[in-house]
């Protein structure tokens, strides 16, 4: 029976791509399921952090530190930034007059961290993962400083914690999930860590599954009674996330094409899950539709921007076969 369920793991973590894709369709398809697990998103969030912090290459992080320079330019660009950015236009243009609920939107899916599968999505595409790895774990170390300022300064009173609260919620998930890693990598050690790299994948992808379902709640029914409504949301965060990967990429095209679409298209992923949980699972009905239907250019856009990347970084499909 471990056996089996070990190889059912390994199995998942090699096909995980296509499970992530699909996990989302399920949760439309199963919306009595994805109202069962909703108000298991928290835990699962902290899951994701911990098997992510679990698998973190330490010495990729480290080789990429001994440059700081264009690491520490994209962390300042992403975490303060380009929110800044966001918290101009709602400041200067008619956005403002949209509601806060709007705008806690926004702020959710620009001042977020990156999600910690950004690695992944770069490997997938056939670039080097590690400049996406250090970038996201510094900016899960930044995020209870950076959030609650940016936060503060765009919602004010509209903030569903207080600034303190925020940084609190977020400083519990993320050490929490540090810590609980930490000790498995001592349990487990490093060589037994290397040899279940596909069983720990399967958990992850089972995880995140979970996270995708519980996330699609009353997606399938905003779908059913606003057809256009919600497809219009859709198409915004599609056309967020491109925003931020254009911008990104415009601003670091200067280093390597590689580095920069690296760069660009962690910045465009950003875990707004984190965000979710910190809130304790409840957010407005507009701002937990833009939530969950951003998990679209999550999973997504890796798979349409592939072409992109192939002809801008002047990939081969050998060497992205390779990579990959």
């Amino acid at each position: 029976m471990i056996r089996m369920l070990g190889a059912g793991l390994a199995f998942t973590g090699r096909h995980g791509t296509t499970a992530l894709a699909v996990s989302i369709f399920i949760g439309l398809a199963l919306p009595a399921l994805s109202a069962y697990l909703r108000p298991y998103l928290e835990f699962a969030v902290f899951g994701l952090l911990t098997l992510a912090f679990l698998r973190v290459d330490q010495t990729a992080i480290k080789t990429r530190l001994k440059r700081p320079a264009l690491l520490i330019a994209a962390l300042v660009w992403m975490m303060l930034g380009a929110p800044l950015l966001t918290y101009l236009l709602l400041a200067h243009t008619g956005l403002s007059q949209l509601g806060p609920d709007v705008a806690l939107a926004l702020f959710i899916s620009t001042a977020a961290p990156p999600v910690l599968a950004a690695p992944a999505f770069i490997y997938l595409l056939g670039l080097d993962g590690t400049l996406s790895l250090a970038l996201s774990v510094a900016a899960m170390i930044v995020t209870p400083l950076t959030v609650p300022f940016v936060g503060g300064l765009m919602l004010g009173d509209a903030l569903p914690l207080s600034v303190g609260g925020l940084a609190m919620k977020l400083s519990v998930l993320l050490a929490g999930a540090f810590v609980i890693a930490m000790i498995l990598r001592r349990v487990c050690g490093k060589e037994r860590l290397a040899r279940s790299g596909d069983h720990i994948s399967g958990l992850n992808v089972i995880v995140l599954l979970i996270f995708a379902i519980a996330a699609m709640d009353g997606i399938a029914a905003s779908f059913l009674s606003r057809p256009l409504f919600t497809l219009a949301i859709t198409g915004f965060t599609f056309g967020l996330a491109l925003t931020q990967i254009g911008l990104s990429l415009g601003l670091f095209v200067p280093a390597t094409r590689e580095d920069a679409y690296a760069i660009a298209h962690t910045c465009g992923t950003r875990n707004m899950g984190l965000m979710v949980a910190a809130f304790g699972g409840t957010l407005p009905e507009f701002t937990w539709l833009w939530f969950a239907v951003g998990q679209f250019p999550i999973y997504l856009l890796p798979m349409f921007l592939k072409p992109f990347v192939r002809v801008f970084c002047r990939l081969n499909a050998d060497s992205v076969t390779q990579r990959t």
